[in-house]
This record gives C-alpha cells, structure tokens and sequence, in this order.
C-alpha cells in the first residue's frame, strides 16, 4: 500500500516510527465531526452576516466563542434565522471544505471505511456535499451518523469501536479526552483558548500522526 504522503510527512512519520509509536492512530479506529473540521461551514455564515445583516468587516476571527450569541452584534433571532439558512440545503451545498479535507479523506477512504459523526440533525445534505466532495470514494466507505446532540457522540463513537476523533467544539473535545478518547481539535478561533489537545489546522498535518502500516498489513 502506498501512503501517498508527501517527503516532507513521509520524513515526520519515518521520525516518528522509529521513536515511540503510542500516540499514532490506527486509521481503522479514527472518525472525524464535519461542521469546523471537515466543512468549512462557518464560511457559510460569515457571508451571510455580512448580506443579511450588513456586518462588513465581520470575519471567522470575530467569532472567538462557541456561542454565536456572544459574537455577532445582533439580534438573537437574527442570528438563529441566519444560523438555519446556513445549515439548509440550499447553503450546505455551497459550503467549502476546510484544508487538506479533500485530498486526507480521499486517501484514507481507498482503505478504510471513512466514519462521520455530526451533531447535525438531519444528516442528508451533509451526506451528499461529502459524496461530491470525495467523489473518488465508494459511497460506502462515507458513513455518517447524526446525533442530533453532541452529549451523544462518546456513546456513539463507542459502539461504532472509534478510539480518536477530530472536533472543533471546546466542550465536546474536552467531553471526550475525559471518555478515554484521543482527541484531535481542528484550529478554529472558537477553541484557541482550549488547551491540552493536538491542535491541527489542515487535515494534511494528520497524516504523520496516521499508523499506515496497518494498511500496509491488512
């Protein structure tokens, strides 16, 4: 099996595996959230603050809480209004994916199922914008779970075997690492103040933390 990983993660990794191998993960027990660490979906919103409620200069790094409420100078209802548009159909379709999503996913997906667990209610549309977006994927390797509530997810990654997981929300990555979960967090401005995580901001920065010689063996 080749890797595929680029010199610069082939040489992080061959440094890695010759040292201590216990904080690589095995691909075969690694899930990833969607909103903030595979789908750019605050881009989304962004836009639409700044069409809907004429905020111009409002950016990513004004939102440096979780909570929308305590960031956006606005209404609560409006920023709810503009939060459902931006989980619609519609404005899912549209979102961006973040860095290295694309290309990391890709590849993992030749060789393991690729496990999705979003706090989303509905899981459809995030379902289809994933199958464009790894097009090259058998659609049955993209399997997402939708839990409506992220409380639910240490159970639900527990019964699906998962042992790492990339997140974005402060309260759940911390939630998890204290479920016994190796937690990845995706660089977000709503979690730069969380600390004691692996912090990525591409998804490429995880392939030198990826065991891939399990594949190779499988």
């Amino acid at each position: 099996m080749k890797s595929g990983l680029d010199l610069t993660n082939r040489l992080k990794y061959a440094s890695w595996i010759e040292g201590d191998r216990s904080d690589l993960i095995d691909p075969r027990m690694l899930a990833f959230d969607i909103d903030g660490v595979v789908a750019d979906t605050m881009a989304i919103f962004v836009e639409l603050v700044r069409e809907r409620l004429g905020l111009r200069g409002f950016s990513k790094e004004h939102l440096s809480q979780y909570n929308l409420h305590e960031c956006v100078p606005a209404p609560a209802e409006a920023i709810d209004e503009i939060l459902c548009l931006t989980l619609s159909d519609e404005y899912t379709a549209r979102i961006p994916p973040c860095p290295g999503a694309q290309e990391v996913l890709g590849k993992l997906g030749r060789f393991v199922p690729l496990r999705f667990v979003t706090a989303r209610i509905w899981p459809d549309s995030i379902m289809e914008w994933l199958r464009r977006l790894l097009s090259d994927v058998d659609p049955e390797n993209i399997q997402v779970t939708a839990t409506g509530d992220p409380a639910v997810k240490a159970e639900v990654l527990r019964k699906m075997g998962i042992k790492a997981f990339v997140e974005d929300r402060p309260d759940t990555c911390c939630s998890l690492k204290e479920q016994g979960f190796h937690v990845i967090i995706f660089d977000q401005p709503w979690n730069r103040h969380t600390r004691g995580f692996p912090r990525i901001r591409d998804l490429r920065q995880l392939e030198c933390r990826i065991d891939w010689s399990v594949l190779e063996k499988a």
